[in-house]
């Protein structure tokens, strides 16, 4: 058989086309596809619900790939290795209480059960601008992420969601968006972003679940985003509380309906 070069441009060219516009309409639009985003992602999807991430980056998983410094393990306590048993991530007892599991294979392969569970996923896009209608925000206003690194000037195509997820972890991006350019007042004590504060692991793993929630009409926050939104502290290499933030971020969008 012999190839052509120009048969393999259509065949990307076509079938990314087709995918692209599938989701230009959606029900939820997750940005940011680490721990937090995907889990989400998983179980809405799993639940009939047309999702998509989109991630700035090349790659997904957040920063699930680094574990600590760059030493490719993550820990997680008792409630997160529940997440990982579901998406068959092995794991290993270090204490009682602590468990580790190798960030290799976590971040594979439940971003594999996220994309076989339905999830589309489109890296390289960066969120630059929000939609807002009526005190709403209902879609993204997207570019490709190298256009926004070398500044070049080219106008961003937009999308529309019911439910928007900023999974983006400690720069809420989108959050800082709607801060920036909408007003819209944030569901925080002061009405604003509250910026993320220093390490407190037991403290950060148990307000990242509680901070999940919906912090203006139309946006949830998960993962490092909603600690970093309402103040909460960073909580370093362990992942229980993204994973189970993800979670509870679609069970809200769930109920919602």
């Amino acid at each position: 058989m012999t190839l052509s070069e120009i048969t393999i441009t259509k065949a990307i060219i076509d079938r990314f086309s087709k995918k692209f516009m599938e989701y230009i309409e959606m029900d939820v639009a997750v940005v940011g596809g680490g721990p937090a985003g995907l889990v989400a992602s998983y179980f809405l999807a799993k639940a009939g619900v047309k999702v998509a991430i989109f991630e700035r980056k090349l790659s997904i998983g957040g920063g699930m790939w680094g574990g600590g410094m760059m030493f490719n393990e993550i820990v997680v306590q008792e409630e997160g290795k529940e997440i990982l048993d579901l998406f068959g991530v092995r794991t290993e007892l270090y204490e009682p209480g602590y468990y580790t599991a190798d960030a290799i294979e976590s971040v594979t392969t439940i971003c594999s059960q996220a994309v076989k569970s339905g999830v589309r996923i489109f890296n390289c896009i960066t969120v630059e601008d929000v939609m807002i209608r009526e005190g709403r925000v209902m879609g993204l206003v997207i570019t490709w992420s190298p256009v926004e690194m070398t500044g070049l000037h080219v106008d961003p195509l937009s999308i529309t969601a019911k439910h928007i997820i900023d999974a983006t972890g400690h720069d809420t991006e989108v959050l800082r968006v709607i801060e920036k350019k909408a007003d819209v007042r944030l569901n925080t004590e002061t009405g604003k972003l509250m910026g993320e504060r220093s390490m407190w692991a037991e403290k950060a793993e148990r307000l990242t679940i509680e901070n999940t929630r919906e912090i203006c009409p139309g946006v949830y926050v998960a993962g490092m985003s909603a600690n970093a939104a309402f103040g909460g502290p960073r909580m370093g290499p362990i992942f229980g509380g993204m994973l189970l933030s993800g979670r509870k971020a679609s069970e809200l969008i769930l109920a919602k309906g």
